[in-house]
């Protein structure tokens, strides 16, 4: 039998994309907006970039590192190959160095939008994600780390979501260890095993460094104790740098928002293939997923840093906002009851006929109020 042969079904979706239903939708929606509307108060201005993009300029500079993740497909006018953004930072990156070049810095700007990605073995759920962010460009600062965590924390705060935490890492920590120190042959399978928090693979790979890495893999959790641990370690002048820096980010950071909870992980390497300086993961205690990720990289040949929420992640860990009331109402009724309800924040549902119940076509259409004697009436 062949199978092609056979009538698709129209339900049938790819692999890792979805329908958002009624009241999913909408709490996407609205948790959008009051993101967005917090990087807009403290004065990051909204661009959107577009879905699809040539590949050689998607995919140039720091967004080479992304191509591992990106569906292509070719321009039928140009017959041009053409990609679909896994990812908004490096588009943004684009439009400030080239669009907005003469723009006075720092520049600030803020997006959200859908990416496709493609999904990797055990992730094929994560094919189509939402996004949305902030980038801070042109200065190179621990004050500028510190302003995108701690706006990043301010929306979340909005939203309601409880438990947050920033997890802070330094790449260059490492890589200033390793480099001249470990062979290229051990190179590899030492950051492999950093990234599992192997103890045993680190002291056999680490060659002059081990102890420094050892110390270095103790010293992952709160930022306050981890700093202390990472003080006293004599670091050579490259990481030396990398530490001031992160030390500088939590001080600004404990000034500005001193109950913000903050983390440290000196080893981590995750995901980080085209950041430079400070990364950050964002979770909390009421959700299993990461809230959003970002850190310092270069927009073009500006520094920039920037931060990227997930509000699919968002959502389950916020709590869910009450359905916005709905009144079924007359064909007839005047404009002014009308915004009279929308403002009172009412949803209307207009009758398409004159019907001698109202009520049992509320209940039909899942209204909560009617409208009856001048008034919007429980149901």
């Amino acid at each position: 039998m062949n199978l092609y042969s056979e009538t698709p079904s129209t339900a049938l979706l790819p692999s890792g994309f979805a329908d958002l239903l009624p009241g999913e939708a909408e709490a996407e929606a609205r948790g959008i907006a009051c993101v967005m509307e917090a990087f807009s108060r403290h004065g990051y201005e909204r661009v959107r970039p577009p879905m699809l993009e040539f590949e050689t300029s998607l995919l140039s500079g720091s967004g080479a590192a992304l191509a591992t993740q990106t569906f292509r497909l070719m321009d039928p006018n140009s017959h041009r190959m053409m990609a679909l953004r896994p990812d908004m930072t490096t588009q943004i990156a684009r439009i400030a160095s080239v669009r907005l070049q003469d723009a006075p810095r720092p520049l600030r700007l803020s997006y959200s939008g859908s990416c496709i990605v493609i999904g990797t073995a055990g992730r094929e759920s994560d094919r189509q994600v939402s996004q949305a962010g902030i980038e801070l460009i042109g200065p190179d600062s621990a004050q500028a780390d510190a302003e995108v965590i701690i706006l990043g924390a301010k929306a979340l705060e909005e939203l309601g979501i409880e438990g947050v935490s920033f997890d802070l890492s330094m790449p260059g920590l490492v890589m200033g260890l390793i480099e001249g120190a470990v062979s290229e042959v051990d190179r590899e399978g030492l950051i492999h095993a950093l990234d599992r928090k192997d103890a045993s693979a680190v002291a056999e790979l680490g060659g002059p460094v081990a102890g420094m890495l050892a110390v270095m893999l103790r010293a992952a959790g709160p930022a306050d104790r981890a700093l202390d641990i990472l003080a006293a370690l004599d670091w050579p002048p490259a990481s030396r740098a990398q530490f001031e820096r992160l030390a500088g980010v939590v001080a600004v950071i404990r000034e500005r928002m001193p109950a913000l909870r903050l983390t440290i992980d000196p080893v981590d390497f995750r995901g980080w293939q085209y950041h430079t300086g400070l990364c950050v993961t964002v979770f909390s205690n009421t959700s299993r997923e990461e809230l959003g990720r970002g850190g310092r990289y270069l927009a073009g040949q500006e520094p920039a840093c920037g931060l990227t929420l997930r509000p699919q992640a968002l959502l389950k860990a916020a709590p869910r906002p009450s359905p916005r009331p709905r009144c079924y109402v007359p064909m007839e009724l005047d404009q002014d009851s009308l915004i009279a309800l929308h403002r009172a924040g009412f949803a209307t549902v207009p009758a398409l006929g004159h019907e001698s119940d109202l009520t049992v076509e509320a209940r039909h259409l899942r209204c909560t109020h009617v409208w009856q004697d001048g008034a919007a009436q429980p149901l």
